[in-house]
């Protein structure tokens, strides 16, 4: 325990050390990794999340291109460039930044880009290879609460996990990587009964759901790890900018009765970008890999 309560995990320190891991193989490379991020209109958080990805990228060596399209933009011009870009040997990674308009199929979106310049993890065939524990291509922040249990030395395997929220993008996928480690798994949902039953259970609680102060103190049990995924606004006339941002959990009360806990901002939202910066380079090696076989097959 450190003063005043459980030890916060610094996620912006352990993103640090995986950045400059990640930096000195991107500069044994023969050609620097390259990734580009689709943001289809104006919307200011999406254009943040943008931004911050192209510092990570510019931090670590790797080459970013951003590929703006307006909000009204067709499905078929959509669907055209992210054809563009899996055709483009200088493009390892595609990213594209959701929400997408309501107008466009996120779906099929998704599945245009090539599984192996996926590096969101969310090609059906990377979401296949996960669920058999052969995925190369993760899901950023469901990797990046790995990453921070294992940095700060959390034991996983037989531990009971449970994960507060459902979604294709982190409660789904953290499931698998937990159960891969050996977890206990449970996963709760807006139709679960009894849930501070439940998350009193946890050994590990992740809350991943978007409602802020939703995990109380009242539902976690003493000495327990939690990992707060969660990013809302919230209206505060004290902040220049009108609000703060806070996570799922009642971080000042949860944190007494926890033993580590990650706060908001500072905890897991560091650690998404610093996996992505990750599997932009697990993507360019690959592909860099597969290109010398096939040069070298067809010199024969």
């Amino acid at each position: 325990m450190s003063a005043g309560g459980g030890t916060i995990i610094d996620g912006k320190a352990i993103a640090e050390r995986c950045k400059e891991r990640i930096r000195a193989q991107v500069a044994q490379l023969p050609m620097p990794p390259g990734i580009t991020v689709v943001l289809v209109g104006d919307d200011p958080a999406s254009k943040v999340y943008v931004s911050m990805k192209e510092v990570g990228c510019r931090d670590v060596g790797m080459r970013s291109e951003q590929v703006t399209l307006p909000k009204d933009v067709s499905q078929e011009r959509l669907l055209a460039t992210i054809d563009r870009l899996n055709e483009d040997p200088e493009v390892h990674a595609i990213l594209v930044q959701l929400p997408l308009p309501g107008h466009i199929d996120e779906g099929a979106v998704l599945e245009r880009v090539r599984p192996e310049k996926d590096v969101d993890g969310f090609h059906p065939c990377n979401v296949g290879l996960l669920q058999l524990g052969k995925a190369t291509l993760v899901p950023c922040t469901p990797k990046g609460v790995v990453r921070l249990l294992e940095e700060s030395g959390v034991a996983i395997a037989g531990a009971h996990a449970v994960i507060v929220g459902r979604s294709n993008i982190v409660g789904k996928p953290l499931a698998q990587l937990l159960l891969q480690r050996d977890a206990t798994v449970t996963v709760c949902h807006s139709r679960t009964k009894g849930l501070a039953a439940l998350t009193r259970q946890a050994d590990i609680l992740v809350a991943a759901v978007g409602r802020p102060g939703l995990i109380t103190a009242e539902m976690v049990k003493d000495g327990a790890v939690v990992i707060d995924v969660g990013v809302n606004r919230v209206e505060d006339a004290h902040e220049k900018r009108g609000y703060r941002l806070c996570g799922d959990v009642d971080f000042a009360r949860v944190r007494e009765k926890a033993r580590a806990i990650t706060p908001v901002p500072g905890g897991v939202g560091p650690m998404t970008i610093a996996m992505l910066m990750e599997n932009t380079l697990l993507a360019a090696q690959a592909q860099q890999q597969a290109r010398g076989r096939a040069q070298r097959g067809g010199a024969r």
